[in-house]
Parts: structure tokens; C-alpha cells; sequence
């Protein structure tokens, strides 16, 4: 029977060498289905007995299926870890050099988003396969500082023989997983990485209060998120009256009228427009908002399903002072638009039936792969417009009506813009 298991920070503290030899002996027994003269960690057997069972090869030391450029910055674009990479950032590089380590941030699944630190350790890391778009999910790399935490959902430090993958034994890491603070989904995890000399005691503690302190910031913009909504929410709430509530997209309530406050509704997994029975309120309908949803009491919406006399309109008359104005049985509120969400929302009005991710990137470059940023610009405007847009292809929903309002000269015409598609409208004959 193996001893209990050995304190790996304590020894490696004192000794990193002589821990590495005792862990490496530790992982070549339990590999060969001998018993160890110490145990490994609770979190590092139950590790590898997911290993084993997965089929992961341990002398297998370079993770298949490295993403493409575009592809990383598309999930770049897309991860809310982007918002605190500020926060990562000056907890964890501010002495990457002279502690001779790298900080990695990947997303959910453990593909590695960004890698930022001492240069000759990243180019250690290289030869690891740890690198921008590789995937380090535990089942695909075996046990380690990204994919570990992930799984477990709680910080993890893994030091040389510990890992899975043989040739990972040199290295050490501590990961810290990162969730939303809304609703506890994993966003990803962020990881101090680096030779087995970097290894200290306190590292996982440390990294473990750099990820609080970024879940500390997204939880601030949450806060900040609700306190717009509930800006917008009081002028309707007043026209309305009656039980009703205004709530974000995962149900975090910003304003109440005729009804308790409280502090969260449960909304359906995708919610849409129409009658949706709610645990909490019954039968309701839902409406959106700007950045959010109106619930309302059926009784007190006289049953009318919202969304059926929805009125959209997109204002391209005035030279940079586009807006869109959204009206229906909720009210009316606006938005002001950036000159590219100008553009693409002035490309869906004039394409009702809609256009795919491609159709769009060719209207708006004439480069029909430049897919990436228009998903990411498109993600944006999803933030503000909701269920008023739908994809697959791009479009507006089909209950809407759309109206465009132009300039008088039709050379007025966004005229910022050098989108072929809408050069091509600037250009057209007769005034619009």
C-alpha cells in the first residue's frame, strides 16, 4: 500500500530536483501498475485516472489540431476574457521576467487564447506545442495547468512528473479557472507557466487571487450592464404599469413594477419573443429590449404576444448620426451606431432575406473570407438589438418592420463607407 501522499510544494521548495525524481517515479509506477512509495495528490490520480481511461497517450508530447490565426483572433474576439485581460495582465507579467514565467489564458475548452511573458520561456514553450490556438484540454494533452483546472473547476498546480505527457515532466504551472459571475459558466482559465526552477509555494495562491480579482471585474460590469438597462427600463415600466419586470439576458433583474423585487428570473435557455410560462410568474410574454427583456403578466399584457406590431427603423440620413430606433408594445428606445454597424445594419435592411457570414464579408470588403470580423462585429451588435436580429443566415426577424431612412441625395449615403455594396447604392441612379 502507498504512503500518503507527499507535499509537493514543501519539497520542492527545499528541493525541486529531488521532488521531480520522486514525482517522475510516482507517475512510472502508477503508469506500469505498481505501487509507488508515495501517493500521488487526490486531484493528480483522479487526473490520470481520467488519462487512462481516455485513451490519452503518455509519451505523446505535441497537441494535434492547432488552430489558424483567424480562428484565434475570432475567439479572441468573442471571449469575454478580453474584458479583463487588463486585470491578467498586471497581476501576473508585471515580474514575468525576473520569476521566469509565462501567463496563458485559454477559453472553456482549453484552447490557448493568449500567451504573454518571459521570451526565453516562451520559446520553451514552443517547444511544448503551448502556444497561441493550440488545444491543452485535459483530455487531449493529459493533466496540466490549463485543461486540469477546467475539469475540476478549481485552481491546480501541476508540477514535473505529475503531468500525463511524459515531456512535460520539466515544466511546472498553476491554473486558476475564471467564471461568469452571472450565471458560473466556465469562461476559461488563466495559467503561470515556466521550468521547474520557477516553481515557489505560493504560486497557486497567487494566480488563484488574480482570477477572483478578474471575476471581481466582470462582476463590476455586470453591475454596470444593469444600471444602463435600468435606465432604459424606468420610462417603460412607467407607460406600462401592472406587473412586469425588465431583466437582462440571463434573468438579472433590473427594474420591477406592480411585483416584489427579485433579484433573478429564470429565463428559457434561448429566450425569444412571445408566451413563455416562467417558474417564478406563471405565463408571461417577453419583449426586447435594449440590452435586455420585458417580462409581463399575461393578464397584464391582455394577451397579446409581443413582437407583432414591432417597428425598426434605421436612420442613414444624417451625415455620422446614425441611429437605429426600435418601437413596439414595450415603447420606443434608440441607439446610436458606429460607422461598420451602420454599414452591416444598412446591408440587412436592404437584404431582408438575409446574408451569411460570407455574403456579408464580400458587401462589406469584397473578400468573402474575411468572415471573422464580421462575426465579431456582428456579436456586437447582437449586445444592443437581441432578438431583433437572427443568423443563419444574418438577419432581421421576420415579425419586424423595417424602414431605412436615406439622405435626399443618394450620394450622401454613408458616406464614410467603402463597402462595395454600398458604393455601389451611392451610386445608383435617382435619389433615394
Amino acid at each position: 500500500m502507498a504512503h500518503s501522499p507527499m507535499n509537493v510544494s514543501r519539497l520542492a521548495a527545499v528541493d525541486a530536483a529531488r521532488a521531480a525524481r520522486v514525482l517522475n517515479e510516482v507517475r512510472d509506477a502508477r503508469l506500469a501498475g505498481r505501487r509507488a512509495r508515495v501517493a500521488p495528490r487526490p486531484v493528480i490520480e483522479q487526473s490520470w485516472e481520467r488519462m487512462l481511461r481516455g485513451g490519452v497517450d503518455p509519451e505523446h508530447g505535441f497537441p494535434p489540431g492547432t488552430l489558424g490565426a483567424d480562428e484565434v483572433r475570432r475567439l479572441r474576439e468573442e471571449s469575454p476574457l478580453r474584458e479583463v485581460l487588463p486585470v491578467l495582465r498586471e497581476g501576473l507579467l508585471s515580474v514575468a521576467d525576473v520569476a521566469q514565467h509565462i501567463m496563458v489564458v485559454a477559453d472553456e475548452a482549453g484552447r490557448v487564447l493568449w500567451r504573454e511573458g518571459c521570451a526565453p520561456v516562451l520559446r520553451r514553450a514552443d517547444g511544448l506545442g503551448l502556444e497561441p490556438g493550440a488545444d491543452w484540454g485535459e483530455g487531449v494533452v493529459g493533466t496540466n495547468g490549463v485543461g486540469t483546472p477546467a475539469v475540476v473547476r478549481r485552481p491546480v498546480q501541476v508540477f514535473a512528473g505529475e503531468h500525463f505527457v511524459r515531456s512535460h515532466g520539466s515544466w511546472t504551472c498553476a491554473g486558476a479557472p475564471i467564471c461568469d459571475p452571472r450565471n458560473g459558466r466556465l469562461l476559461g482559465v488563466v495559467d503561470v507557466s515556466g521550468p521547474l526552477e520557477t516553481m515557489h509555494p505560493a504560486t497557486l495562491a497567487w494566480v488563484e487571487s488574480v482570477a477572483k480579482l478578474a471575476e471581481a471585474r466582470l462582476r463590476e460590469a455586470h453591475v454596470g450592464s444593469l444600471e444602463r438597462l435600468r435606465a432604459v427600463a424606468a420610462p417603460v415600466l412607467a407607460r406600462l404599469g401592472g406587473r412586469a419586470a425588465v431583466v437582462d439576458g440571463d434573468g438579472w433583474t433590473a427594474a420591477v413594477s406592480g411585483m416584489p423585487y427579485t433579484g433573478r428570473i429564470a429565463l428559457p435557455k434561448s429566450p425569444s419573443a412571445g408566451r413563455r410560462w416562467l417558474p417564478a410568474l406563471g405565463l408571461c410574454t417577453l419583449e426586447p429590449l435594449a440590452g435586455g427583456w420585458l417580462v409581463r403578466s399575461v393578464d397584464e399584457a391582455g394577451g397579446r404576444v409581443p413582437g407583432d406590431a414591432t417597428r425598426i427603423v434605421l436612420d442613414v440620413s444624417r451625415a455620422r448620426r446614425w441611429s437605429v430606433t426600435v418601437s413596439g408594445g414595450a415603447g420606443t428606445w434608440s441607439h446610436e451606431l458606429s460607422p461598420r454597424h451602420a454599414e452591416l445594419l444598412y446591408l440587412l435592411a436592404v437584404h431582408r432575406g438575409g446574408r451569411s457570414a460570407s455574403g456579408l464579408a464580400e458587401d462589406m470588403f469584397g473578400d468573402p473570407a474575411r468572415t471573422v470580423t464580421v462575426r465579431a462585429e456582428m456579436s456586437r451588435v447582437r449586445r444592443y438589438l437581441g432578438g431583433f436580429l437572427e443568423h443563419r443566415p444574418y438577419r432581421f426577424c421576420e415579425e419586424a418592420e423595417v424602414e431605412v431612412l436615406r439622405p435626399a441625395d443618394r450620394a450622401g449615403l454613408l458616406p464614410h463607407s467603402t463597402a462595395p455594396a454600398v458604393l455601389r447604392d451611392r451610386s445608383g441612379p435617382g435619389t433615394a
